[in-house]
């Protein structure tokens, strides 16, 4: 069966739009090409700064001719039926329509199309053009004198070239011939822009590819990755030195290059007083390079630099390393500068005291200087929410409830609380905001602060994500726990909530970072409690507790659900009141446990029959015991069953009562032999009134004895 090949060149891509451009690519024409009615079977797209190529193989010739029927209205039927009917079908007269007969409906029209396959050449020529002028990419451009046009082609970057082949292994490929804005599509290419800038033929992708390879142009992305780890790595090992990996920057330097040469820079030792991570966040940004630290020496750099260039050059890349070295330079002295500036006094200090007073600073300290700053210059948290140095103090109060919960101590969650956001006023963190909380755990250090206040500094933003770890120190818990609940109950306050995808302020996350630094901290939390001191902090606000704890419930069945729970068994559990997370977490557990076993799938099963009973009665009004009345008993199955209900309901609560859920399962798992034994040998709709309305009683017992550990009506099966 044919391949197609289709290459789109142009001026130099971002790196950071390569990886998704490319599946864009695959996505739009492989669903264009299925949509048309052809089937193929493979497709894989490969990208490099200056390219978007896609491998489409087995893809058929032709698609299929269509014979279909559209059904239409009656023949007695409306003339504006007939006319949408004829507008469906594209039939210019209801003559070119048929008539069929049904016994029941009579005389009905039916459109009967016919549509003749299309050659694969014919839809490709007709799906690349307009694939490519609705292109999603975030940012494109016009360019040259066709910009003038209304409607002119728009691209990330000028597009220069288009090959598009097609054709089986044992033919000569032809061109799909199609033209977009004066580009016409061909089956030449170009070689790397310096090494080999001239042209060549291609023919099939494997042709394609080794001649790419000879042109100094490695297509495939993954393995620009491979060489330049590879390359780095040993590099490094040859001058004693390991390298620093880092995924993000080698994927993105790969979509910097498409012959990748690796060399090694460097700059002065003085530059290694800065903190590893300002000196490799500063290379890493300005430079796009990797930092290397001596074998064995741990988190300390060395002042060698791996750099990966796009061209062989003719002296080894001497200059080039000797030109990236001085920008590196360049910016490790501001990098310094910054780092020194942050240890000493601040020239506005004398206007800091009111503040500091306020907060209960220690103006001799550096970072205590930097809070007092963020309280007096009024720095705005949110309009609506007052400033940074008012959230300081909300976060103060907080973390001193907090405190005791998680095993902290209040003093040092106080302290931990004031200096939290201390480095937002520092000059490497207004440089690098990526190394706020980093460099607040490092300035701490310096001044001699607790370690568990140090970490908090750091900690408090965590976790940031799904695959982020969560902060395990009781001040880094406190403070983490109050920043993030300060943060929810203020925008619900003002009614700032989610909507929809839309969450500007990331709620969702900081709710699913308190979630998980409950569950898996194992702290017992009362939600409700934490809220009413925390929306106390509002002056004015609003107190939707419900709202937002229906909105944490959420936010642990996506936890639960990403962990393996059952989404039944988390419904099951959950209640509106339900304010403790790791309670919840702990009966799903214990249910889940239960229902593994035939015992506990028996007792499902008896108790939903149990359930749909008494729903089916109580729909009908049928009249049910207020309590089972133990004379009215008359059947053996019966009699055990209610001494197993009286049994297991008392225990199941005591259980509860000690939280022990495991315990409360087990107690009510004894109920599965004497409710299928009542099942199986009582009646429950006696003809006498009274018996009838005991024996409903008595499932309204089984009902109620479940139901202190779950809702077993929510649960499938």
């Amino acid at each position: 069966m044919p391949d197609l090949l289709l290459e789109l060149r142009s001026e130099e891509i971002p790196a950071r739009m390569q990886r998704k451009a490319a599946g864009d690519l695959r996505k739009m024409l492989s669903d264009g090409l299925v949509e048309a009615g052809l089937t193929y079977e493979a497709a894989r797209e490969y990208w490099t700064p200056r390219r978007l190529a896609l491998d489409i193989r087995g893809l058929t010739a032709r698609s299929k001719d269509i014979r279909e029927e559209i059904k239409g209205p009656a023949t007695s039927a409306p003339e504006q039926a007939v006319q949408g009917f004829l507008r469906k079908a594209g039939l210019a007269s209801i003559a070119e329509a048929h008539v069929h007969s049904d016994p029941k409906k009579g005389d009905f029209y039916v459109a009967h199309i016919s549509k003749p396959g299309r050659a694969a050449e014919e839809i490709i020529a007709e799906l690349v053009p307009g694939m490519i002028r609705s292109f999603p990419w975030p940012k494109s451009m016009r360019w040259g004198p066709a910009s003038a046009r209304p409607g002119s082609l728009r691209w990330v970057r000028p597009l220069q070239s288009i090959v598009c082949t097609f054709g089986p292994e044992t033919e000569e490929p032809v061109v799909v011939d199609f033209e977009i804005d004066g580009i016409r599509s061909g089956n030449v290419t170009y070689g790397h822009r310096f090494h080999a800038p001239g042209e060549f033929t291609v023919r099939r992708f494997e042709d394609y590819v080794s001649k790419l390879e000879a042109a100094k142009v490695v297509l495939d992305a993954e393995r620009r990755k491979e060489i330049i780890l590879a390359d780095a790595r040993n590099l490094a090992f040859a001058n004693g030195l390991d390298l620093v990996e880092d995924d993000g920057l080698l994927e993105e330097v790969s979509g910097l290059v498409e012959w990748p040469v690796v060399l090694m820079g460097e700059f002065e030792q003085d530059f290694l007083a800065i903190p590893p991570e300002v000196i490799r966040l500063t290379i890493r940004a300005n430079q796009k390079c990797f930092v290397t630290r001596p074998q064995g020496a741990g988190e300390d750099l060395s002042n060698r630099f791996i750099l990966v260039a796009n061209i062989e050059a003719s002296d080894g890349g001497k200059e080039i390393a000797h030109g990236n070295g001085k920008v590196v330079r360049a910016r490790l002295s501001d990098a310094l500068y910054f780092w020194k500036t942050d240890q000493g006094d601040l020239p506005d200090l004398g206007e800091l005291q009111a503040s500091a007073e306020k907060l209960g600073l220690d103006l001799k300290k550096p970072l205590d200087q930097r809070i007092a700053r963020l309280d007096h210059l009024d720095v705005t948290f949110h309009a609506k929410l007052g400033t940074q140095g008012a959230r300081v103090e909300r976060i103060k109060r907080l973390a001193e409830e907090l405190a005791p919960i998680v095993g902290a101590d209040p003093a040092l969650a106080r302290r931990a609380a004031v200096l939290a956001k201390a480095d937002l006023q520092t000059e490497v963190v207004g440089e690098f905001p990526e190394l706020q909380g980093a460099m607040g755990r490092k300035y701490a250090l310096l001044e001699g602060e607790h370690a568990s206040v140090a970490a908090a500094a750091e900690e408090h933003y965590k976790p940031q994500g799904p695959s982020d770890r969560v902060p395990t120190d009781p001040v880094s818990v406190a403070i983490a726990l109050a920043d993030k609940l300060d943060t929810l109950t203020g925008f619900w306050a003002i009614d700032e909530k989610p909507t929809g995808s839309k969450d500007p302020f990331a709620l969702r996350r900081a709710a699913l970072g308190v979630v998980r630094i409950l569950i898996e901290n194992r702290v017992r939390l009362a939600l409700t409690s934490i809220f009413a001191k925390a929306f106390a902090n509002f002056a004015g606000g609003a107190s939707p507790q419900s709202d937002l704890l229906a909105f944490f419930h959420d936010r642990l069945k996506v936890y639960l659900r990403d962990q393996g729970a059952r989404h039944d068994l988390i419904d099951a559990v959950i209640t509106q009141q339900s304010d403790d997370l790791l309670q919840m977490v702990r009966r799903v557990e214990a249910l889940g446990s239960l229902l593994d076993t035939d015992g506990g799938k028996n007792l499902l099963a008896g108790t939903k029959r149990a359930a749909n009973i008494l729903a089916a009665e109580e729909k009908k009004k049928t009249l049910i015991a207020e309590t089972v009345e133990p004379a009215l008993l008359r059947e053996e199955a019966e009699k055990k069953l209610y001494a197993a209900v009286n049994q297991a309901e008392k225990e199941a609560g005591q259980a509860i009562q000690n939280e022990d859920f495991s315990a409360a399962m087990l107690a009510l798992s004894v109920l599965r032999e004497p409710v299928d034994s009542f099942f199986e040998q009582v009646l429950v709709n006696d003809e006498d009134q009274a018996v009838r309305a005991n024996r409903l009683a008595l499932l309204a017992r089984i009902r109620a004895a479940t139901d202190q550990v779950a809702d077993f009506s929510k649960i499938a099966g």
